[in-house]
């Protein structure tokens, strides 16, 4: 296939594109800086807010990847621009262009708009994706992990330290990258299923427990780490110094601690990958030691 792919220089994207050439497949990605030339990618210099760039991605091309977004911002118009304006451009370009196959990556936090601004942004997003008239496939991943992630590094620094803060109880689902950028690839062919919105796991029947996946850390570095549940209260007075300390670098914001304090955030059944389509094929457990690794590898950890 020919992929138009947006955020392919993130964790998730770098991750598609990887994928997508192991497989043959040809790329045109979307970048912001200029990137080392690469066998079978054509990077397109531009943005979400660049009709001209957009066009020229989308231009011959069999299917678009969405996984461009904003999962941090210090307001809701920095959600809405990201999120929303963003894949509101993206549908554009791709009707203009004549792509029918459109799969967007989005997040479970859609799933409670009234949570948080990001979660609100999402779902306004797939609404539009909905709406479009393409031949589309929303994909709301649960915790994403995998080498080269800079979210989940900072639990395995706690782990690795030995003691893992942690949200008050609660459940979760885990995906690692590998599996998502397949799931993707699958989505964008023309044969596959469309009209669907699809929240995919590691196969962990009813997900993890929060303290389940501190522990599974804590073994992932070697550490016997202790998975703490941190109060709502403290969480938010964290965010407010991350924010004093970090300012827009913050990890922990308010908006993101309202989220991360829902107790359910457990991929639905209902919502599962049509059977016969794919399947996850790294085990978590080998997945997050694999994962500690690479950051040690990396100087990371």
């Amino acid at each position: 296939m020919k992929l138009a792919i947006t955020g392919g220089t993130g964790f998730v994207g770098a991750h598609v594109i990887d994928a997508a050439l192991a497989a043959g497949h040809n790329v045109k990605a979307l970048t912001r800086r200029d990137q080392p030339a690469r066998d079978g990618v054509e990077w397109i210099s531009g943005a979400l807010d660049d009709r001209d760039a957009l066009e020229r991605l989308v231009a011959d091309a069999d299917a678009v990847i969405h996984v461009a977004g904003v999962i941090n911002a210090p307001d809701a118009k920095g959600f809405e621009a990201g999120n929303v304006a963003g894949t509101l451009a993206m549908l554009a370009a791709a009707t203009a262009g004549g792509v029918r196959r459109f799969v967007h990556v989005s997040s479970l936090a859609a799933r409670e708009p009234k949570l948080s601004l990001y979660g609100a942004s999402k779902a306004r997003a797939e609404a539009l994706v909905e709406g479009s008239g393409l031949d589309w496939a929303i994909v709301r991943p649960p915790a994403i992990y995998g080498p080269g992630d800079r979210e989940t590094l900072e639990l395995f620094k706690m782990a690795s330290r030995g003691q893992i803060y942690m949200p008050p109880k609660g459940r979760l689902s885990l995906i690692h990258v590998d599996d998502l950028a397949r799931l993707l690839l699958t989505l964008a062919d023309a044969d596959a299923p469309s009209r669907l919105v699809i929240e995919p796991d590691d196969g962990q029947p009813g997900g993890w427990t929060h303290r389940e996946f501190g522990d599974a850390l804590a073994k992932a570095v070697g550490v016997p780490a202790r998975t703490i549940s941190t109060p709502r209260f403290l969480l938010a007075i964290g965010s407010r110094l991350d924010r004093l300390v970090r300012r827009d670098k913050a990890k922990l914001t308010p908006d993101r601690v309202a989220y991360f304090c829902h107790p359910d955030w457990v991929a639905s059944p209902e919502r599962a990958v049509p059977p016969g389509l794919w399947h996850p094929r790294v085990e978590t457990n080998q997945g997050l030691a694999a994962t500690a690794a690479w950051y040690r590898e990396q100087g990371w950890l």
